[in-house]
């Protein structure tokens, strides 16, 4: 599910330019079990931030990782879990309403727990691909 402007067409299609409500994460947590993914992704053109909703089954994880560019905030939404760096240590526990703050630089995986989690990230924007050469390609 993307937020509603996402799909319209013509005039209406335009930048949002006011506030406006674009889903229920409680009702989205809620809804009966699908497989683990994205359920619901911030699709508005001109927009400066991406989010996501994201559901884990239980036990279900997203490997421990590092992002050199990017802070993101994560708040639990459902379910409960474990935040941690890929070390040895037991990590830090998340449950429902937890903001977690992920610097760029850090490492950082997710485990969730006997019931699933389900949680919403926001970052900035990641530019677009584009056609160039490579930063590093010699020069003739």
């Amino acid at each position: 599910m993307t937020s509603p402007s996402a799909t319209d067409t013509g005039p209406a299609a335009r930048p949002a330019t006011r506030p406006r409500v674009l889903c229920e994460t409680h009702a989205l947590a809620e809804a009966p079990p699908v497989p683990a993914g994205v359920l619901w992704k911030l699709a508005e053109s001109g927009r400066q931030l991406d989010a996501n909703v994201v559901r884990l089954t239980p036990g279900g994880r997203v490997p421990a990782h590092t992002e050199t560019q990017l802070d993101v905030l994560v708040l639990v939404i459902a379910g409960d879990g474990v935040l941690g760096d890929g070390s040895p240590d037991p990590g830090q526990p998340l449950a429902e309403g937890a903001l977690v703050w992920l610097p760029h630089g850090s490492a950082r995986g997710i485990t969730a727990g006997p019931a699933g989690l389900t949680y919403l990230t926001v970052h900035n924007r990641r530019p677009g691909m584009r056609i160039g050469s490579r930063p590093d390609a010699a020069t003739a």
